[in-house]
């Protein structure tokens, strides 16, 4: 840390540090404050979303068994084609929204496969859909949680180092800049009593 200079310049250097950190600090904490709000709707619809995905699987699960019949419901039948997304803002923070996917469903003779395969399908683009909004949601949580920190750090940053220290820092000058004036008019009276007895 640069050693402090004990003058009027960097006096007014502290003072206006100090403004600039005290005008700062509210804009940090109401930041963090909407940071910490958008966090828990985040958190609140990947629990939504996760809970519709459960309950997807559970009905899945019932009738799952069919799937192992060989050859019916192979890989390449569904393909995601397309995933669009978009781009929001939140407290300055860049995050992704998920729109929609598209998906490409390859030709299959209705007649030689069984009837499930249908329901199979589109139950599968409901859980491909799902799964893709909930990576979507939990980069926008994992985006805002690190934003969130680096926030905290600057609000503790102000609050205990830097706005103390500038404080610490105009007291110290004032003290100091009291002490020479206090000096030099004990110097200028001492040097007047001087000349008047050498007078």
């Amino acid at each position: 840390m640069a050693k402090l200079k004990l003058t009027k310049n960097e006096q007014k250097k502290q003072k206006d540090s100090l403004s600039r950190f005290q005008r700062y600090l509210p804009t940090l904490i109401l930041k963090k404050q909407q940071l910490q709000a958008e966090i828990r709707t985040v958190d609140i619809k990947i629990h939504e979303l996760q809970t519709r995905r459960d309950q997807l699987q559970e009905k899945f699960n019932s009738w799952i068994a069919v799937f192992a019949e060989e050859g019916v419901f192979t890989p390449d039948l569904l393909t995601i084609t397309e995933l669009v997304t978009d781009e929001g803002n939140i407290a300055g923070v860049p995050i992704p929204i998920f729109v929609r996917a598209q998906f490409e469903i390859t030709h299959y003779d209705l007649i030689s496969k069984p009837l499930w395969l249908d329901m199979a399908i589109e139950n599968m683009k409901e859980a491909l859909s799902l799964d893709l909004e909930l990576d979507c949601l939990k980069e926008q949580q994992r985006r805002l949680k690190k934003e969130l920190q680096t926030t905290s750090q600057r609000v503790n940053l102000f609050e205990k180092i830097k706005i103390p220290e500038a404080k610490a820092n105009i007291k110290k000058i004032a003290v100091y800049l009291g002490d020479q004036q206090t000096a030099a008019v004990v110097r200028g009276k001492i040097s007047k009593r001087g000349m008047e007895k050498a007078e």
